[in-house]
């Protein structure tokens, strides 16, 4: 995808949101940092675009939560980000957005993560691409791309606001000393 292809699916997100739950009243955005929360703050403009109304938005910080935190993946001393939750989830639709899922880990702890701040109404996943290959029972919800993947590739979601372009690459890892990545899939 290129960027007028993660805008076109933004957009489209943005609109199935909106169906979805008949408008944004009670809804909220919390993107999984770091790619999830430009894609929140992207999708809350697209969901103005459309409604006129302003949607709350925030971004969750993971690491502590991840069940692989003391392996290679994450690293002893892991480098801890800001959450920011400027709103009360109670008894509102969170919209947790991600750029990819792949086995559903990343998720989970963003769920343990979440309830951590309050009792949501519900919760749906929102992501760029889907991959596949789940370890766990999670579905997204709203889904940009589905791209079938062989689990010696890696889907890399590149944004602006991160990586100076909008584009998702599809790349082979490397097979000796290279390994998929733990979670997500994505850059890191």
């Amino acid at each position: 995808m290129e960027a007028e292809g993660i805008r076109r699916a933004l957009v489209r997100i943005a609109h199935e949101i909106v169906e979805r739950n008949r408008g944004v009243g009670g809804v909220a955005l919390v993107g999984i940092r770091r790619r999830g929360v430009p894609l929140a703050q992207r999708l809350a403009r697209s969901l103005f675009e459309i409604t006129g109304r302003d949607v709350p938005t925030g971004s969750l910080d993971i690491t502590l939560y991840r069940d692989d935190l003391m392996r290679q993946a994450v690293g002893p001393q892991p480098v801890l980000r800001r959450t920011e939750i400027p709103f009360s989830i109670d008894d509102r639709r969170i919209l947790l957005v991600d750029d990819v899922l792949y086995t559903g880990r990343t998720i989970r702890a963003a769920l343990d993560a979440l309830i951590d701040f309050g009792r949501p109404r519900s919760i749906q996943l929102v992501v760029m691409v889907d991959r596949g290959h789940r370890e766990l029972p999670i579905k997204a919800d709203y889904v940009g791309r589905n791209v079938p993947t062989a689990a010696r590739q890696s889907v890399q979601v590149k944004l602006a606001e991160e990586d100076g372009v909008d584009e998702v690459a599809i790349e082979d890892v490397a097979e000796e000393g290279g390994s998929v990545p733990a979670a997500g899939g994505g850059a890191p």
